[in-house]
């Protein structure tokens, strides 16, 4: 996707001020938060291996070096190509080389006329690659997933529970507790959550546990128990005797 405003022009002689935050909450409410919580630590797990990849949510986005208020706050994107520096406090294109490729927002009735309007004339104009917008309390997007596909000059519109992230190589699908999930058809597995990473992690440390408790308790069945065997050693041709304490052999 070619982008039609110059985002890479260079930072004028006189510093200006971009600031970092606007003091605003990050989401209308607390099923939004947790939405776009949800989406950054998915992706982020899912591209944990790709230093060329960042992630970032509910930063800010400067696009005009010589205009701090030429900006925009997306409630989660990911930006592939990125340069290495870990994370930022705002995301300053002139800097970076490029704008994020695909960006998800966590909709409703009050963002309405920025995210279905202002926010997907001026992605196109930036050169993202995929917008997605979710309406998590089916407020009144209608059906409540959507996307926009950007390419060769045109956008694509894409709707329904479940929806193909070319660029993401995921799918987003809307499940039965009403809120967007992110599956990866190559694997055929969920992205996990930060819940479900956690209850993972609980489960694993249960299940070594056991193991280990177990591992115990066969070496106590056994202790101070012996078995011999008569070995040969192949260089020397000598024999002797092997003995190998807490291994008890079945009888013949």
């Amino acid at each position: 996707m070619t982008t039609t405003l110059d985002i890479t022009a260079a930072a004028p002689a006189q510093p200006l001020e971009f600031p970092d935050s606007d003091g605003k909450p990050m989401g209308e409410t607390g099923i939004h938060v947790m939405q776009s919580l949800d989406l950054l630590a998915a992706l982020r797990w899912y591209f944990r291996k790709r230093t060329d990849v960042y992630v970032g949510a509910n930063m800010f986005v400067y696009f005009d070096p010589n205009d701090p208020t030429m900006n925009f706050c997306p409630d989660v994107f990911v930006i592939f190509g990125a340069k290495p520096g870990g994370e930022r406090r705002s995301w300053k294109t002139w800097e970076e080389g490029k704008a994020p490729d695909v960006i998800i927002e966590i909709t409703s009735r009050g963002t309405r006329r920025v995210d279905a309007f202002e926010k997907k004339a001026l992605y196109e104009e930036l050169g993202v690659r995929e917008y997605f917008l979710f309406d998590p309390l089916n407020e009144y997007l209608r059906p409540r997933l959507q996307g926009y596909r950007y390419a060769a000059g045109k956008v694509l519109h894409l709707t329904g529970d479940v929806l193909r992230s070319d660029v993401l190589t995921v799918e987003l699908r809307v499940k039965d507790d009403g809120l967007l999930h992110l599956f990866d058809p190559q694997t055929s597995q969920w992205l996990w959550t930060p819940a479900e990473l956690g209850k993972h992690a609980e489960e694993e440390a249960a299940r070594a546990e056991e193991e280990r408790a177990r591992a115990e308790f066969v070496r106590e069945q056994f202790r101070g128990s012996e078995t011999r065997f008569l070995v040969t050693c192949h260089h020397c041709g000598r024999t002797g005797m092997l003995l190998l304490e807490g291994i008890v052999l079945p009888p013949p």
